[in-house]
C-alpha cells in the first residue's frame, strides 16, 4: 500500500516536472515570437495615442481601457481562432486576408496625409463634449485599426511557432496576445497621462520635481504631436510592408525585388551597425511610399471618382 502511494507520488512529481518544462518552453517560445513581432508592436504603440487626442483628461484612461478590452477581444476571440484554423486547414488564405488588412491601413494613413495637406479642420473641442457618440466612434476606429495591427502581430508570432503542436501553438499565442496588449496599452496610458503627472510634480516642494514637472507639461503636447505623425507613418509603413510581402508570397515579385535591392544596396554601401540601420530605414521608407500609393488609389476609388447621381438618366 505504502509502495503504491510512493509510486503514485513519483508519477505526480514526474508529471509536475513535465508540466513545468512545458511552461518554460511555452514562455521561451512566446518570448521569441513577441520579439519577432516587435516592429509592429512599436507601430501599434505609436498609432493609438492619436485616438485620444483632444479628449478631456478624465476620459483618457476610460477610453484606453475600452480600446484595451477591444484589442484583447480582437486577438483572443477573432484573430486567434481564425489564424489557427486557417493555418491548420487552409493556410493559403492567410496572405490575402492580411493584404486586405494592409490595404485598410494604407487607406487610413493616406486619408490622414490628404487631410493634413489640405489643411483640414482642427477640432479643439474635446471629443467628450461632442457627446458619447463621438467618443464611441473614436474608440471603434481605434479598435478597427488595432484589429489589422494585431492580426499582423499574431500571424508573425504564428509563423515563428508553426512547427509546434496545436495546443502548444494555442498556449503560446494566448501568452503573446495578453503580454503584447498589456505592454502596448500600458505604455499608451503612461504617454497620454504624462502632462497630468507633470502638473502634479509642479506642485511638489522639491525644485527638481517642479523642473521635471514643467518640462513634462510643456513637452507632452509636442511629444503627442510627434507620436501622431509617427502613427500615420506607421500605418503607411506597416500597410505597405504587408502588401509588398503579400505580393511576394503570392509569387509576384517585381515591386518586392525593387525594395529588397534598394535595402541591399544601402547595406553594402555602408558597413556595420549604421549600414544595417540605414538599410532598415530604406526598406521602411520604400514600404511607406508604396503604402501611400496604395492608399491613394483606394481614396480615389472611394471619394474622388465622380458618382452618378441617383435618378440621373442618360439623354
Amino acid at each position: 500500500m505504502a509502495g503504491g502511494l510512493f509510486a503514485l507520488l513519483d508519477d505526480v512529481a514526474a508529471l509536475a516536472r513535465m508540466a513545468a518544462a512545458s511552461v518554460d518552453d511555452v514562455g521561451a517560445a512566446a518570448g521569441r515570437a513577441t520579439a519577432k513581432a516587435a516592429g509592429v508592436v512599436v507601430d501599434d504603440t505609436a498609432v493609438t495615442p492619436q485616438y485620444v487626442h483632444g479628449v478631456t483628461a478624465d476620459r483618457e484612461l476610460p477610453m484606453i481601457k475600452r480600446i484595451t478590452i477591444g484589442s484583447l477581444r480582437n486577438k483572443l476571440l477573432i484573430i486567434l481562432p481564425v489564424a489557427l484554423l486557417l493555418s491548420q486547414f487552409v493556410p493559403g488564405l492567410l496572405t490575402p486576408i492580411l493584404m486586405l488588412g494592409g490595404t485598410y491601413l494604407c487607406y487610413e494613413g493616406a486619408e490622414k496625409v490628404w487631410h493634413a495637406l489640405r489643411g483640414g479642420e482642427h477640432h479643439d473641442t474635446p471629443v467628450s463634449e461632442n457627446g458619447p457618440d463621438a467618443e464611441k466612434a473614436m474608440v471603434s476606429g481605434a479598435i478597427r485599426t488595432d484589429l489589422i495591427l494585431s492580426a499582423e502581430i499574431m500571424v508573425i508570432a504564428l509563423n515563428e511557432v508553426a512547427d509546434e503542436p496545436f495546443l502548444s501553438r494555442l498556449a503560446i499565442l494566448v501568452v503573446v496576445a495578453v503580454a503584447i496588449t498589456i505592454a502596448v496599452y500600458g505604455v499608451v496610458a503612461i504617454i497620454v497621462k504624462l502632462d497630468d503627472i507633470g502638473l502634479s510634480l509642479t506642485q511638489r516642494r522639491s525644485s527638481f520635481a517642479r523642473t521635471v514637472g514643467r518640462w513634462l507639461v510643456v513637452g507632452t503636447p509636442r511629444l503627442l504631436s510627434v507620436i501622431s505623425v509617427v502613427g500615420v507613418a506607421a500605418m503607411l509603413w506597416v500597410g505597405g510592408h504587408i502588401f509588398l510581402n503579400g505580393l511576394h508570397e503570392l509569387g509576384w515579385d517585381p515591386l518586392y525585388d525593387v525594395v529588397h535591392h534598394l535595402e541591399h544596396a544601402v547595406h553594402e554601401a555602408v558597413h556595420g551597425p549604421l549600414g544595417s540601420t540605414l538599410a532598415w530605414l530604406t526598406n521602411t521608407a520604400a514600404s511607406a511610399v508604396f503604402g501611400l500609393a496604395v492608399g491613394g488609389v483606394v481614396m480615389v476609388v472611394l471619394h474622388v471618382v465622380p458618382r452618378r447621381p441617383k435618378g440621373a438618366h442618360a439623354h
